[in-house]
């Protein structure tokens, strides 16, 4: 009787514990791929599963849930020659867990290492500018490339995201000088144009106040009352230029008439054919030629002030030939003595 007790004590315990160790127990989320001696078995979960104990059936537990994995800087080569480095974040889950266990080892990590040469490989055919200004374009093709790469192992990649695109402190210091020259320039175009536009509306301010005098009058008070009302201690008035024009062109006239008579007077003097040449004789004893009637004397037009630089200038030549006339004929005067004596 004894014995009888002990062996059903064994077997009541050896059924607890295969009992025990043959349910499991799975989360929504969660799916089991059952193996019984070696071979796959349908899905099961999520909830309360049962297992063949002792080993006959084994089971991996693969989590449906979308994971968020970091991938690591990479030092990529643009198109143009630029070394930077970027880093992007990989969203993805497992779409078929029988694919994820059956097809690869370990669906992370090759889905890590995919998504990093995938990211080299991108980046490296793209120029800087448009991995700066397209981003999206590139996150989409990094999507598809590395979604196509994973759908043999059961992987669905929902979504990849560049965050960060390191470039190198010189590349930066030559981006911020363009970016100023590229404001200077835009902030000349548009004074420019505000010059053109605002030079259009005087024009036509200009047109509507030259058709009434009196409201260029009207807008100068108005003005004046402006600049009194800034308490300044000294107000201009200005005034038109008009009222000059009639003055200025008298005194002008006076000037030019001045200076047409002058220059008729010096004219009818040095008329070729009215003054004789004179010997260096002549001129050395200090003899004035004989003058035409009506003419006048060089020396005397010169300083009447005929105001033209022209008659100043002949009336210098003359006086330097007659200078130099005299200086001939002091050279000449011993040898007349010389002969006289003879």
């Amino acid at each position: 009787m004894d014995s009888m007790e002990i062996l059903y004590a064994i077997i009541a315990f050896g059924g607890a514990l295969a009992v025990s160790t043959s349910l499991r127990v799975l989360k929504e989320y969660e799916r089991a791929v059952v193996f019984r001696l070696g071979r796959v078995r349908p899905l099961r979960g999520p909830g309360l599963i049962f297992m063949v104990p002792f080993a006959v059936e084994r089971m991996e537990r693969v989590s449906l849930r979308v994971i968020a994995m970091d991938i690591p800087p990479q030092d990529v080569i643009t198109r143009d020659n630029v070394s930077v480095k970027v880093n992007a974040v990989l969203y993805f889950k497992v779409a078929d867990p029988l694919k994820a266990v059956l097809e690869i080892e370990d669906y992370l990590f090759a889905t890590s290492q995919l998504a990093q040469t995938t990211l080299r490989s991108v980046i490296g055919q793209a120029d800087l500018d448009h991995l700066l200004a397209e981003r999206e374009r590139f996150n989409e093709i990094l999507r598809d490339i590395i979604d196509e790469g994973t759908d043999p192992w059961g992987i669905d990649v929902t979504g990849v995201e560049v965050k960060d695109v390191d470039l190198p402190q010189e590349m930066k210091r030559a981006m911020a000088r363009q970016a100023e020259a590229e404001r200077e320039r835009r902030a000349k175009v548009i004074s420019a144009e505000g010059e053109f536009q605002a030079a259009i509306k005087l024009r036509d301010a200009a047109g509507l106040l030259s058709q009434e005098p009196a409201s260029l009058q009207l807008r100068f008070l108005q003005t004046a009352s402006e600049i009194a009302a800034e308490n300044n201690s000294t107000t201009l008035f200005p005034l038109p230029i008009d009222l000059f024009s009639g003055p200025l062109q008298g005194l002008f006239g006076k000037r030019t008439g001045a200076a047409g008579t002058s220059a008729e007077k010096g004219g009818a003097a040095d008329a070729p054919g009215q003054v004789e040449a004179a010997s260096p004789k002549a001129l050395a004893e200090g003899s004035t030629p004989e003058l035409p009637a009506g003419a006048v004397e060089p020396s005397r037009a010169a300083g009447e002030g005929a105001g033209s630089a022209e008659e100043i200038e002949r009336h210098l030549d003359k006086e330097a030939l007659a200078r130099r006339a005299r200086r001939r004929v002091a050279e000449d005067e011993p040898d007349v003595d010389g002969e006289s004596g003879t």
